[in-house]
């Protein structure tokens, strides 16, 4: 059976990003209700420091934030918000080290606390230095807010280690200007261009060995072992929810509820229903995010009739997938496929 399509990988992040964002379009008059509708959190998650959700579920809430708001240029506010302290652990502990090219390079290396949608990196050419953001595989819709989001936090982030206002010299976009394009020179403070053939966040490679103003040796070492130690939480729950969607991916007829996964996993009901609980989702949402990408992929991919597709599903009937995909999407199988 073919592997779904979007995403290709999903993994578990913390609630900073959702968090910011509701409280900050909260304050405009938007209701948080209706920017966390569909996503399986609820307001009270928001008070909960150490709970988890997926992608999809943070990816749930943006989508909802650009219809609630009608703001194109949404991605480029918020992430100019996105202070290092919003990051927890990390941000303090990129406060504490001892330059900014030692910052960047520990939150690099535990990219899942950052909680980003890309695979970042630092380049260095001469006098310019670049944070790369490339690989990004979620979903096609919100290419645009995500990029946006990425590198303005990137810039704020920057600002923050370095305790100064610091400009870029140019940023690259791998998307084509959009309808808001030009306000982006003016938010950012410096030239953009678009078409590029990735995304990157570029300025003077000297600000790399500045030292940072709040350094601290044994606050920066001590931090280091609390990100380890959330680094590897995050990963080990990740395979868990892994190993779930791998198999239903691969049974869609047959997996029809938990207590058959358990049993083909050797796993009992009760201990993946508590991991689940922890982790703010459940078996039917996994069945539904895995059920969705297939569907895509299928609608996309393929010629096959609809009704072939709900069977290969695991519907009964193919009313169910149309009213269950008309829930995910906004839209019927048949409009999507066009």
């Amino acid at each position: 059976m073919a592997t779904a399509l979007l995403p290709e990988e999903r993994a578990l992040t913390t609630l900073h990003t959702i968090a910011l964002a509701v409280a900050t379009l909260a304050s405009s008059g938007i209701p948080r209700e209706c920017l966390l509708e569909g996503s399986g959190v609820a307001c009270a998650d928001l008070d909960t420091p150490d709970k988890l959700i997926s992608h999809a579920q943070e990816l749930r809430v943006f989508a909802n934030a650009l219809t609630c708001t009608q703001d194109p240029a949404l991605g480029l506010s918020l992430g100019l918000r996105m202070h290092v302290s919003a990051y927890g652990i990390l941000g303090y502990t990129m406060l504490a080290s001892r330059t900014l090219r030692d910052a960047l390079t520990l939150a690099l290396g535990h990219s899942a606390l950052l909680g980003t949608y890309f695979k970042l990196s630092l380049e260095e050419d001469g006098e310019e230095a670049r944070l790369v953001a490339g690989g990004y595989r979620y979903a096609p819709e919100l290419t645009v807010f995500n990029s946006e989001l990425c590198l303005t936090s990137l810039l704020t982030v920057v600002k923050d280690l370095l305790g100064m206002a610091i400009g870029p010299t140019r940023v690259c976009l791998s998307y084509r200007p959009p309808l808001h394009a030009a306000g982006y020179e003016q938010l950012l403070g410096c030239p953009v261009e678009f078409g590029a053939s990735r995304n990157a966040l570029c300025f003077d490679a000297g600000l790399l060995d500045h030292s940072l103003p709040l350094a601290d040796p044994v606050t920066c070492h001590y931090g280091l072992q609390q990100c380890l130690k959330l680094d590897a939480q995050l990963n080990s729950r990740h395979d868990v929810l892994d190993q779930i969607r791998q198999h239903l991916a691969g049974n869609l007829r047959e997996a029809r509820d938990l207590d058959s996964v358990a049993r083909q996993l050797h796993r009992s009901e009760r201990t993946l229903r508590r991991h689940l609980q922890q982790l703010n989702t459940s078996f039917q949402r996994l069945l539904d995010e895995v059920r969705y990408d297939k569907a895509r992929q299928l609608l996309t991919q393929t010629d096959l009739p609809i009704y072939l597709i709900a069977e290969q599903l695991g519907y009964s009937e193919t009313a169910s997938f149309r009213h269950a995909f008309q829930r995910w999407s906004g839209q019927s199988p048949s409009l999507y496929r066009r």
